[in-house]
């Protein structure tokens, strides 16, 4: 056997090209051999034995391909190790090959460490309270220094030099990386206080209308926030916006547990007036009427009492009117809604009058943040308010509309004859 192995040997070395090939090609086949057993055996059988485990069980550990990663470097360490034992390879070659096997293993174990660090942002992210301080940022800032040391050791291995020869030159170098990664630093920044302040989460309702967002945060990274607008429009916001530029966060509105009604009915201020016996006694009829109509008569009576022979002239006297009346009756009518939020801020009030009348403004919470609840209930109060106006003598203002002008055109009939 060993007369048959010297011989095959001294009939290569006549034929040293050919030597060489046989022997990169029995080499190329090791290292496809042992990437093969170690795939196809054993992180078969690894992953089996983890499925066991609560860990394995998880299908983020699969989707980061971190043992598959890390399986890569076996193949490139038999090519290291062996390809010195290549027959009439230059020295040259041999050097060449290690470095890049070593820039290989260099990158496989950072792409390794990249997707575990993937995977504990995915295993955080299923945290209750992990919109409340997300880490992806962070994990984000971590990723660019592992890639920038990998940078730098890979670019080491491959023209054989020490690291420490390209970290001694990277201080001349610092003006032009941190105007290479000035918003990458300003993000870094940006996202440390977002954090530490709690300015912003995931699910937060935002509004900046210099950027034309409005809706639901539903990412934060270390360059970008991420807002859903209402239209389902996706808005991407740089993290350092939200240091510099005002916004508004409706968290505060979500977590009070009522949204405030803030809106006007404007009246046609030529149908205010007092009201007399009859329309009080009209009005006495409404439940929630009832007892502020007898409490102010009786103040009013009281009051006009001590005006003795002053009180005979009316102009003098205090006397009900149709809009306190009306105002009178919102106030109760939002003390017993259901939907009201009966301890937050509630204020019926009139505003400055306008050109368009005279605003009488509610002010008042529902007890419901719910978008599509709230506007509901705002709209019943309205429609009802609308509705019974014209009980209490008052009209809404509107402009003059094209039905209005009908009405005040004169038929050719109606006019005089000549």
């Amino acid at each position: 056997m060993n007369q048959h192995v010297s011989a095959t040997l001294e009939w290569l070395e006549r034929y040293p090209e050919f030597y060489t090939l046989i022997s990169l090609c029995l080499l190329a086949l090791a290292a496809w051999i042992a990437n093969w057993v170690v795939k196809r055996i054993l992180l078969r059988g690894l992953y089996r034995a983890l499925k066991a485990t609560p860990i394995g069980q998880d299908g983020a550990l699969s989707d980061s391909h971190i043992i598959a990663r890390l399986a890569n470097i076996v193949p490139a360490l038999i090519i290291s190790a062996g390809i010195a034992l290549v027959p009439h390879l230059p020295e040259a070659a041999i050097t060449v090959t290690r470095n890049v096997c070593g820039a290989f293993i260099v990158l496989t174990i950072a792409l390794a460490i990249s997707g575990a660090l993937t995977l504990i942002n995915t295993v955080y992210q299923r945290r209750p309270d992990a919109n409340l301080k997300p880490i992806k940022g962070y994990v984000q800032v971590v990723k660019i220094l592992l890639f920038a040391i990998a940078a730098i050791l890979m670019v080491a291995t491959l023209i054989d030099r020490s690291p420490l020869i390209l970290l001694s030159g990277l201080g001349a170098m610092a003006a032009v990386l941190l105007l290479i990664f000035q918003d990458t630093l300003l993000s870094l920044v940006a996202s440390v206080q977002i954090s530490s302040s709690d300015i912003v989460r995931v699910g937060d309702w935002i509004e900046m209308p210099q950027l034309n967002a409005d809706g639901d945060v539903i990412d934060i990274a270390l360059h970008t926030v991420k807002v859903q607008n209402w239209d389902k429009t996706i808005t991407s916001i740089p993290t350092k916006r939200f240091i510099s530029d005002p916004f508004k966060n409706w968290r505060g509105m979500q977590e009070s547990g009522g949204r405030r009604i803030k809106r006007s009915l404007y009246l046609d201020q030529t149908s205010i007036g007092f009201l007399n016996g009859e329309e009080i006694a009209r009005l006495q009829r409404f439940k929630l009427l009832g007892q502020y109509l007898t409490s102010k008569q009786s103040e009013l009576l009281s009051w006009n009492s001590s005006l003795a022979e002053d009180g005979q002239e009316p102009a003098n006297t205090r006397r009900v009117t149709n809009i306190g009346t009306f105002r009178a009756y919102v106030e109760h009518y939002l003390r017993q809604h259901s939907d009201i939020h009966q301890d937050m801020t509630q204020l019926v009030r009139q505003l400055s009058p306008t050109a368009d009348g005279l605003p009488l403004e509610l002010y008042c919470f529902t007890n419901t943040t719910a978008w599509a609840r709230y506007e509901s209930i705002q709209s019943d109060i309205f429609d009802h308010l609308l509705a019974i106006l014209p009980e209490f003598g008052l009209r809404v203002f509107q402009h003059p509309s094209g039905a209005d002008m009908r009405e005040l055109k004169v038929s050719p009939a109606a006019l005089p004859a000549v």
